[in-house]
């Protein structure tokens, strides 16, 4: 499982030139799946993510989490994360899981972050998104979890 999380002052998502997810001051979480990723591992990374201390502090320093801000998350899936570019010049996504399988995993990652209170907005699952935002910083960070 890997997550591009970038700190954002505001994100939207459109699909068809429709807005469907859209927050403001918050992380952008692109969330990808590889083949195997075990339903545990969503726990791992929506935790992490949540206490990741990317935002400053009254100092300007990066101390305080998502938690701390009452940041907002914007979950965007992105099996692009999984391209192999070793041969030749088009990306396989071999490593990628089968879209059903990552759909779920997707899905309860959202939900974890809303238990968690967070206010959460997704892009569309297996759409093409066209996906806007203001990097704050710019911060952007990669979280890889595997065995």
């Amino acid at each position: 499982m890997k997550c591009v999380i970038q700190r954002v002052k505001d994100a939207t998502v459109t699909v068809d030139e429709k807005i469907v997810g859209q927050i403001d001051h918050g992380l952008l979480v692109y969330f990808g799946v590889a083949k195997g990723d075990k339903a545990e591992y969503v726990d791992y990374v929506v935790n992490k993510i949540s206490k990741l201390r990317m935002f400053r502090d009254e100092n300007d320093k990066m101390n305080l989490s998502a938690f701390d801000v009452n940041a907002k998350i914007l979950v965007v899936s992105q099996f692009t994360l999984y391209a192999n570019l070793r041969k030749g010049n088009r990306p396989s996504y071999d490593n990628a899981e089968k879209p059903e399988l990552a759909k779920k995993l997707y899905e309860d990652a959202v939900q974890k972050f809303k238990d968690l209170g967070f206010e959460t907005q997704t892009g569309v699952f297996g759409a093409h998104m066209d996906v806007r935002y203001l990097n704050d910083g710019p911060v952007t960070m990669i979280l890889e979890k595997i065995d």
